[in-house]
C-alpha cells in the first residue's frame, strides 16, 4: 500500500471549478482532501473556463497538505479527454471518475492517465485514481472497480444518482443505502483502498448529519465527502479518538517498542501477545488523534 492509500481521509470537500472565489480559497478550511469538481457542478458552457481554472489554481496557489482530487467529466462526455490531459499536466494527486460502472472503464482511464503523464514529462504512476459508485450496476461491481488497477486510492458512495436508479430517493434513517454502502465499504477493504460516505446535503438538519456521520464511522468507512466547509468540523469531531482508545493505542505503541529494543518479534501487553491488527488499529488512533491535536508526534498530550 503506498503512502497516498494511507493518508488520512476523513473530509473530502467538494469545491465548483466555475468558482474563482471558492477554487482560491479552498485550502483554509483544512479538509483532508479537496476535490475540485468539473462535471455536476459546472454547466455545459463553463467547462473549458473552469477546466482552465482548476489547472491555473493547481499550478499557482499553496492548498498545504491537502490531497488535492478532481472530478473529470465522464468517459461519454467531449470533455473526458481534455479534462484528463490538464489535470496531468497539473499534477493532481487523484483523478475521480464519475458513474463507474465496469473494471474496463477505469482501465480505460488508466491508460489516458499513463499516455498523458509521458506526453506532459510527468513521473510515471504520479496521478491516482478512484471512482465514484453512482448505480446499481456500478455497486454490484463495486469489487472489481476497486480492484481494477494499482492507481486505484479510493470508492465513493453517490446517493443521488444511486436512489434514483434504484427508483427510490434519500430517508432520514438511510435504510435505502445500507446495501450499497457495505458494498463499496468491503470492496474498499477487500482492494486495500479507502471508501468515502456520500454526501449529506441539508445543512438545516445539524443531528441527522451527526447521526449519519457516526453511523458510517461505525461501519468503517474512512471518511464523507462535503458540499460545506461547516461540516469538516463536524466530521472530526466524530473520528476523534476517546481518551481512553488513545491511552490503549499509547500501551500499543509502548509494546512495540519494548519489543524492538529487546530485538524480540513477539509483541507482549499485560501478558498477552499483540497481534497485527491490534498494532495496525493503535496506528490508526494515534493518527487519529494527532491530527484532531490531541498528541504531538511523540504520542504526549498537547496542553490546551
Amino acid at each position: 500500500m503506498t503512502e497516498t492509500t494511507e493518508r488520512l481521509r476523513r473530509t473530502m470537500m467538494f469545491v465548483p471549478g466555475n468558482n474563482p472565489a471558492m477554487v482560491k480559497d479552498a485550502g483554509i478550511y483544512g479538509a483532508d482532501s479537496i476535490m475540485f469538481d468539473l462535471e455536476d457542478a459546472v454547466s455545459m458552457n463553463e467547462k473549458d473556463s473552469a477546466r482552465a481554472l482548476v489547472y491555473q489554481a493547481l499550478k499557482t496557489v499553496d492548498y498545504g497538505d491537502a490531497e488535492l482530487v478532481v472530478r473529470i467529466n465522464g468517459l461519454d462526455t467531449p470533455y473526458f479527454d481534455n479534462d484528463i490531459k490538464a489535470m496531468v499536466k497539473a499534477q493532481i494527486d487523484v483523478i475521480r471518475l464519475p458513474k463507474a460502472e465496469t473494471a474496463e472503464m477505469i482501465k480505460e482511464l488508466e491508460e489516458k492517465v499513463a499516455a498523458a503523464e509521458k506526453e506532459f514529462d510527468v513521473p510515471a504512476g504520479s496521478i491516482h485514481l478512484m471512482a465514484a459508485i453512482e448505480s446499481a450496476k456500478g455497486v454490484l461491481n463495486a469489487p472489481a472497480i476497486a480492484a481494477a488497477s494499482d492507481r486505484m486510492i479510493g470508492l465513493a458512495l453517490s446517493a443521488e444518482d444511486y436512489t434514483t436508479d434504484m427508483k427510490t430517493h434519500r430517508y432520514p434513517d438511510g435504510a435505502e443505502l445500507e446495501f450499497a454502502r457495505n458494498m463499496v465499504l468491503h470492496a474498499a477493504r477487500a482492494a486495500g483502498i479507502a471508501a468515502f460516505d456520500t454526501v449529506f446535503t441539508n445543512m438545516d438538519d445539524t443531528e441527522g448529519f451527526y447521526r449519519e456521520t457516526n453511523y458510517i464511522h461505525q461501519l468503517g468507512f474512512d471518511g464523507k465527502s462535503l458540499v460545506n466547509p461547516r461540516q469538516i468540523e463536524m466530521v472530526n469531531k466524530v473520528y476523534q479518538p476517546t481518551k481512553p482508545e488513545i491511552e490503549n493505542a499509547l500501551n500499543v505503541i509502548a509494546a512495540i517498542k519494548d519489543a524492538e529494543s529487546k530485538g524480540s518479534g513477539v509483541i507482549s501487553m499485560n501478558g498477552q501477545m499483540v497481534d497485527r491488527p491490534v498494532v495496525l488499529r493503535a496506528q490508526r488512533v494515534m493518527k487519529l488523534a494527532q491530527a484532531a491535536h490531541i498528541v504531538n508526534e511523540e504520542g504526549e498530550y498537547i496542553e490546551k
